[in-house]
């Protein structure tokens, strides 16, 4: 089943971006914005997107490269955290979207840190860094969600965005996508969080 798909990413990952659209293998619908918005108006510019590509959607792809942080600012990071903010909320117009992230590969040694033993529960775990240091609130506030949170680590049932590699992404991108689709209707979604406090 096809789902319409929104890809936010920054304009140093368009290639990434280019390369999911031209996959015909990618059950998707592209809802993506491929035209600049003839604006200064930051506001502007997102209402549109709001109004003219994510209204119709419901799983935002979410590249994580080299320029995602947190860290890089509020004003250098203005339109990705509004689209993902425009796609965890939900509205009487528009259901949330799924949010999928794709680590590209730049990305992968900075996020997937190897594995650790557990000093409270004694199982391994995987390190996977996912913080302000690698993306942005709105991704990260709904991968660890910190909401009535008790145990020592996350298990996907505690998630609300789906995390994958781009080369795992690249070998099966449709179960990606779906499993990012499931998502707006599982128990989880009550912990969302559209705008995390910094």
């Amino acid at each position: 089943m096809k789902h319409k798909c929104f890809i936010s990413f920054k304009v140093e990952d368009k290639a990434y971006k280019e390369k999911i659209q031209r996959n015909e293998s990618i059950e998707m619908i592209d809802k993506s914005l491929n035209e600049p918005i003839n604006s200064d108006d930051p506001d502007y510019v997102m209402q549109k997107i709001r109004n003219d590509n994510l209204k119709d959607s419901s799983v935002t792809i979410f590249l994580i490269g080299n320029f995602s942080a947190e860290t890089l600012g509020e004003k250098e990071q203005y339109y990705i955290k509004k689209e993902l903010q425009a796609s965890l909320y939900h509205s009487l117009n528009h259901g949330r979207n799924g949010i999928l992230g794709i680590v590209l590969p730049s990305m992968y040694s900075q996020i997937y840190k190897g594995q650790y033993t557990c000093s409270i529960c004694g199982n391994i775990h995987n390190y996977i860094c996912i913080n302000d240091n690698t993306t942005i609130k709105e991704f990260s506030a709904n991968y660890y969600i910190q909401k009535d949170h008790t145990s020592c680590a996350w298990s996907e049932d505690q998630r609300y965005c789906v995390l994958a590699k781009w080369n795992d992404f690249i070998l099966d991108p449709n179960s990606f996508i779906n499993a990012a689709w499931e998502k707006r209707n599982e128990g989880i979604v009550k912990r969302i969080t559209v705008y995390p406090k910094y």
